[in-house]
């Protein structure tokens, strides 16, 4: 099966997603810094930071999340669980935007976002399946 190269692609498109928030959070902080924009009388220097604070935080979440996909496809095999609760909840992350792109942008953003969905469960269900495989095969079997 091929669990590895797509560990190794989920890995890949998230590290490129975490760059890419991050950039356009950047991108939006000097925007709102530049056009000394507000949002209800907030000042516009706060809203530039917390786009940038925003941007790292949830670059470095995907990024993360990438890390451990990677990570599970260079042992090739589960991740721990702390790294199974990252994945699920970047799985449960995908799909809510998944749902949001549908309105927002289309269905080609429906589309990658389901695919990149679909690249973070795959190896979650294959390295499990293959770990239920290794255990029976450990057994002694009754007649």
């Amino acid at each position: 099966m091929a669990r590895r190269p797509v560990a190794w692609v989920g890995a890949i498109i998230l590290l490129t997603e975490a760059v890419g928030i991050a950039l356009l959070n950047w991108i939006l902080g000097h925007v709102v810094d530049n056009q000394k924009m507000s949002l209800a009388g907030l000042d516009p220097h706060a809203m530039t930071v917390s786009t940038w604070i925003a941007g790292g935080l949830f670059g470095g979440y995907l990024a993360l999340c990438g890390i451990v996909l990677a990570r599970t496809a260079v042992r090739d095999r589960a991740p721990g669980t702390f790294g199974r609760i990252l994945l699920i909840s970047c799985a449960v992350l995908h799909a809510l935007l998944g749902a949001f792109c549908v309105g927002l942008l289309g269905w080609a953003a429906f589309a990658f976002m389901m695919v990149v969905l679909g690249l973070i469960v795959l190896p979650l269900m294959a390295y499990e399946r293959k770990a239920q495989q290794d255990a029976a095969v450990g057994e002694p079997q009754t007649a």
